[in-house]
């Protein structure tokens, strides 16, 4: 289902669809043409982290394995209007993501950009340089979430716990210095995030995990929550497993919408920073309009009880 677009972003498309018959158009029509020449920003609301910071509620992810495509991060960023883009070390697609965002033409400042630090640069000397490396891989001066990947070392020899906690000290100053506007964990668990509050200063601003209709840790939500931690939910989709459960399906019928656009609502509507990734544009765009319904109550309840406790990546339940 498409959305209508506004007269100035159709006026976008016009001019970069036929630059040299329009450009004259344009100069006769206004008198600073060059401001219709930026892309579309996505409506979309906000989060608000403990230090103040505003992170939009929807982002693209990326990821390893084919997980990236320069085209649809383009079309996500020029036609979509997406300003959130989640990407780590380990997806081996920094540059990448660098020479698209130099050719789309945004201001830095118009971009939300998360990266994240591989286990295999923990310890404090290794995270502050890993996070400068990936800041000059992604020709940026800053990142506006800076995430430990993983709650394990791959350090023989080292306690997790201990890693943890001299990594997150790099983390720490990383952020003091300016370097990272937020910092955050990923697939922390409960006592992952006890042992850090009692060994740190800086409480994690995130804790970006699995969330989808099968995986609801209630419990580790409400703790974030409780401790003014945001909660941020990857593979909002199951990896595609959900798209066909029958309950979903229903709903998406009821409201007109995919069952992606439902799973991804749903995410939503629960507070949960969401971040599906798609290289298909026709996913990205699906993934994008969300915001012009609403789950009711009873959509929200049923959705819930879909939850089985699987996981469809990985899962830190062993970690110490």
């Amino acid at each position: 289902m498409k959305e209508k677009r506004s007269p100035e972003v159709n006026l976008f498309w016009m001019v970069h669809s036929k630059p040299e018959q329009n450009f004259e158009w344009l100069k006769t029509n206004f008198s600073k043409p060059r401001m219709y020449l930026l892309p579309p920003t996505l409506s979309c609301p906000t989060v608000q982290l403990s230090n103040g910071v505003e992170i939009p509620i929807l982002g693209l992810g990326t990821s390893h394995d084919g997980g990236y495509s320069h085209d649809a991060i383009m079309y996500a960023l020029t036609d979509c209007g997406i300003r959130h883009l989640d990407t780590a070390k380990r997806y081996g697609c920094e540059e990448k993501l660098r020479d698209a965002i130099k050719e789309s033409g945004l201001p830095r400042s118009d971009l939300w950009l998360t990266n994240k630090l591989w286990p295999g640069d923990y310890g404090y000397k290794a995270a502050q340089q890993a996070c400068i490396d990936s800041c000059r891989a992604m020709g940026v001066e800053y990142f506006d979430l800076y995430l430990m990947h993983w709650p394990e070392s791959l350090k023989p020899g080292c306690p997790n716990r201990e890693m943890r906690a001299e990594t997150w000290r790099a983390l720490e100053d990383l952020y003091k210095r300016g370097v990272c506007r937020a910092i955050g964990v990923s697939n922390f668990l409960v006592h992952h995030l006890e042992q850090l509050k009692e060994d740190c200063s800086v409480v994690p601003h995130v804790n970006q995990v699995e969330y989808h209709p099968y995986q609801q840790p209630k419990g580790l939500m409400e703790y974030c929550r409780s401790g003014g931690i945001v909660f941020e939910g990857y593979s909002p989709l199951a990896k595609g497993q959900v798209l066909n459960n029958p309950v979903v399906q229903q709903i998406a019928k009821k409201h007109g919408r995919t069952a992606a656009q439902i799973c991804i609502r749903w995410s939503i509507q629960n507070g949960v920073v969401t971040i599906p990734k798609s290289t298909k544009k026709n996913r990205i765009q699906e993934n994008c309009q969300v915001f012009g319904f609403q789950l009711d109550e009873e959509d929200m309840a049923t959705l819930g009880g879909l939850q089985d406790g699987r996981h469809v990546t990985w899962d830190p339940t062993n970690v110490d």
